[in-house]
């Protein structure tokens, strides 16, 4: 294990930050109040918080854990935890539960399957041969335009008929005036047939 990975390391960097930062707090103070050496302790601490952040730049950041996804309690301190293959620690106290973990396990091992399923159906497709795909579209594209005009024709018909409806309409009320008018003047012909004997 590197040096840059030891606690050590980790300790000293943490050490570094918090005094470099401290010093150049002070060295703002001092010369905020015109005091003595407010000067040197600005260069001092902007010196060392520099030297830091080229050292933190240089190295890039860790890489992050969540281990108390894994280990429930994990993030407590003075949390009892065992070691996976230790078991349950007891009703009471937090702890790894052989049975949640293998359902978790059991379900990542469903969720592998279905991906891999689904990998399956992406290689078929992969493989299908789609040469006559592009004369395929275009005769679908043939029929449908051939469809909306079709579509069209039907709704020109529609609205004939409709036209056709009302004329029939007026039509019919217009025999049935008629056929008011003839049946008055049969009337009336009969009442003038009727006054001469």
């Amino acid at each position: 294990m590197s040096f840059v990975k030891s606690k050590g390391f980790k300790y000293l960097k943490n050490l570094l930050i918090g005094v470099g930062a401290a010093v150049v707090l002070m060295g703002a103070l001092f010369k905020l109040e015109s005091w003595p050496y407010a000067s040197e302790m600005l260069i001092l601490g902007l010196s060392v918080e520099a030297l830091i952040f080229l050292v933190l730049g240089i190295l890039g950041p860790e890489k992050d854990y969540y281990w108390e996804k894994l280990y429930p309690g994990l993030d407590e301190y003075g949390a009892k935890i065992q070691p996976l293959a230790a078991g349950p620690v007891g009703a009471s106290a937090p702890g790894l539960n052989g049975e949640v973990v293998e359902q978790q396990l059991g379900g990542m091992l469903n969720e592998l399957q279905g991906m891999s399923k689904s990998l399956g159906s992406l290689k078929a497709l992969q493989e299908a041969d789609f040469s006559g795909t592009g004369q395929q579209i275009k005769q679908m594209n043939s029929f449908y335009s051939k469809l909306n005009e079709a579509m069209a024709d039907l709704a020109d018909s529609v609205d004939e008929t409709k036209h056709y409806k009302d004329q029939l309409t007026a039509l019919n009320t217009n025999l049935n005036s008629l056929n008011g008018v003839y049946g008055g003047m049969l009337s009336a012909m009969s009442n003038i047939g009727g006054s001469k004997s």
